[in-house]
This record gives C-alpha cells, structure tokens and sequence, in this order.
C-alpha cells in the first residue's frame, strides 16, 4: 500500500508542474496551449546541454527554465496573440503546428536516442517500507517547494491579486487599473519556467527523449481537465488523480480474470485507465472537479 502511495505521488509529480502551467495560461488567455508540454521538453535538453557546456547541474537547470520562460513569451508574442485576434481554435492548430516543428528541430539537434543528465547513479533505498531513490526524495521536495512557491505568489502578493483579478474579469480589472498584457505576459513566462522545470526533473529520474513530449501530453491535459481547466491548483489535484489510476492499473492483479496466478498489464494500458477515468468523472462533473469559472453579469 506505501508503495502504491509513493509510486502515484511521484508520478503525479511528472504532470503536476506541466498542468498547472497549462491551466495558469489557460485561465487568462482561454486556449489550451499544444505547445506548453514541448517546453518541458525544450527544458530538459537545453538543460543537458549547458550541463555538459560545463554549468553545474543546479545553474543549468534553473538556466534553462528561465530561458524556456523567455521563448514561451515570445512566442505567445509573435504567434499567439497574433492567431487570438482571429480565433482560439487557430490558436490551438497553432500551438500543435508549433509543437510538431519543436519535436523536429529536438529529431535533428539530438537524435532519437534517448538523453539524460550526468547524475551519480545511486542504488534505491528503503524507507517506510517503500523502494524509493535519492533523485525522488530531491525532485518532489523541487516541485513541493516549486508549487508552493506559485501558490504565495498566486494568494499572497499583490500581483498573484492581479493575476486571479484578470482571470475572473479582464474587463473589470483594466477599468480599475491592471495592466492585463503584463500580467498575462508574466504568467505566460511563469507557465514556461513551469513546464521546462518539469521537465528537467522528470529527466533527473531517468532519460528523456523526443517522444516525452507526446507521451507527457493526454496525461497532462487528463489532470489539467479534471482539476477544471482554468484552475491551476485544481490541477495538482487531477495529477493524484491520473496518477493513481495509471499506478493502480499497473500494479493490480488480474490473474483470477486471466486462470493465471498472475497476471499484470504492461505500462502502454496505463492511458486507458486514466481516460476511462476522466471520461466517468466529467460525466458527473462535465466542467472538472473544481471549476474557476463564475457567474459575471
């Protein structure tokens, strides 16, 4: 049972940080950016790359982030609000078409093979009972501090007030003085920085290659959609929740359906528990668990 835990809390760590950046951006800008997951991996290879440039691992991370932040503005610049003007369902086709050129550019720069950072390769531990590895104990206590972090900035300063007043109400915020381009510009930057650091820490676990990007993107958009898309700590919820399901799914035993004593499904039916999930809860629920949006008059 603690390993069931530990497995969905880590695994909803991979999606958490990449759909409360999906969701922070939707709120404010009301299309779901395609292009937000290949940030993440945008982060992580630009981060292995400054890694072996010679940066320390810690410098080349939050390097990266930071420079992923800057492109994702950029591009919410020179393409995006461009394609708003006409429709958001170009803005979508946009950030897809945008998506598929960063995966080619990733395809020529790197290769298909798999990358990852030089880490210390560190045997698993046991603690509580649980198989666990010192580079999981370092990114979950990262995106912890990472997601609370944009919590104080969200609930305790005077820009997060900004942020949730243009989410609400841009019309009403702008009458009383917010400057709704900076602040959906900063978000925009915060969604990037977001998502390349997910990414990074997502390849500290492992590797990470080209395809992490379309395999990252349906369990994203699942937790993104059942937190209540708009609703960037609903998310985090919705995390726990596709995780769980994708933990569960591969973890139970199905021998007694199968007359064997066991019998387990592979990883690649994980997805389908997840979107068999989805599916049920937003029959009941057809906006997400925890909808942002409100009445205005």
């Amino acid at each position: 049972m603690m390993q069931f835990l530990f497995d969905t809390v880590f695994r909803a760590a991979d999606l958490g940080l990449i759909a409360v950046a999906l969701s922070a951006v939707y709120s404010l800008i009301r299309f779901p950016n395609v292009a937000l997951v290949q940030y993440a991996v945008v982060g992580a290879f630009l981060g292995m790359w400054l890694q072996k440039m010679g940066m320390p691992l810690a410098v080349a991370i939050t390097l990266s982030s930071l420079v992923v932040g800057g492109l994702a503005q950029l591009f919410s610049v020179i393409i995006f609000e461009r394609l708003l003007r006409l429709d958001s369902a170009i803005a979508l086709i946009g950030s897809l078409a945008l998506s598929m050129i960063l995966s080619a550019i990733f395809l020529l720069g790197f290769g298909p093979a798999a990358q990852r950072y030089k880490v210390p390769v560190v045997p698993a531990m046991r603690m509580l009972d649980v198989r666990v590895t010192e580079m999981q104990l370092i990114t979950g206590a990262i995106t912890i501090t990472a997601l609370l972090a944009f919590a104080f900035l969200l609930f305790r300063t005077p820009l997060g007030r900004e942020m949730r007043a243009v989410s609400t109400n841009p019309v009403l915020s702008a009458a009383t003085g917010v400057d709704n381009r900076f602040v959906t510009g900063i978000v925009v930057f915060l969604s990037g920085v977001l998502a390349a650091l997910g990414g990074s820490l997502l390849a500290l676990r492992g590797s990470v290659s080209i395809d992490m990007g379309t395999n990252m993107l349906l369990p994203v958009f699942a937790a993104a959609i059942l937190g209540g898309l708009g609703n960037a700590f609903g998310a985090v919820a919705g995390a726990l929740i596709i995780a769980a399901a994708e933990t569960l799914i591969t973890n139970v035993n199905f021998g007694f359906l199968a007359g064997q004593d066991f019998f387990y499904l592979p990883a690649s039916y994980a997805p389908a528990a997840s979107f068999a999930l989805l599916v049920a809860i937003l029959l009941v629920r057809p906006k997400g668990i925890f909808v942002s949006e409100v009445s205005r008059v």
